[in-house]
């Protein structure tokens, strides 16, 4: 199974690479095969590559359920906070 994560691009740091934040956690993203991106854009990131830009409300209905997901995990310590 392939998991695909939002990101929200914060710098550019090239033509194809970018730096995203994934709630805390930051990371260095190409870019390649989504054009045209920019700060403030929301994507989807697998293996470390910008798969799909999102548009109008969907990246924030998708960063809402991966938040929700968290916090369940969370609470059944899938994976305990520090």
């Amino acid at each position: 199974m392939c998991l695909a994560v939002p990101h929200k691009i914060i710098k550019m740091l090239d033509k194809n690479r970018a730096i995203a934040s994934a709630g805390p956690v930051e990371v260095e993203i190409r870019t390649d095969i989504v054009p045209d991106l920019a700060i403030g854009d929301m994507v989807l990131v697998h293996a470390g590559f910008a798969i799909e830009k999102l548009v109008g409300t969907e990246g924030e209905e998708i960063c809402t359920l991966w938040e929700e997901l968290r916090e369940v995990m969370e609470n059944e310590n899938v994976f305990p906070s520090n």
